[in-house]
């Protein structure tokens, strides 16, 4: 079975974009280092004085990219769903 999915020309944009390649490099960072760092930022072991900075970013790294995806994820179901019926 073959399947062409045609999705918004703003994800394609985006797909292309230097942004997508952040957002790739992000992805392992995301789901490993980040929730360390906050860990270790919660216990005061890491960058200590640094805090200020340290959390909001690893909140913002662990948000951001799953969000990326999952847009994506929405865009291409969506079609799929349309073009089954």
């Amino acid at each position: 079975m073959k399947v062409t999915v045609e999705i918004d020309e703003k994800w394609v944009r985006l797909a292309r974009s230097p942004l997508y390649h952040v957002v790739a490099a992000l992805t392992g960072v995301s789901v490993t280092f980040a929730p360390i760092f906050l860990y270790w930022s919660g216990k005061g072991t890491f960058y200590h004085g640094y805090e200020v900075v340290i959390v909001p970013l690893c909140f913002v790294v662990i948000y951001f990219v799953p969000s990326f995806y999952f847009g994506i994820g929405t865009a291409v179901a969506k079609e799929l769903r349309e073009k089954s019926k």
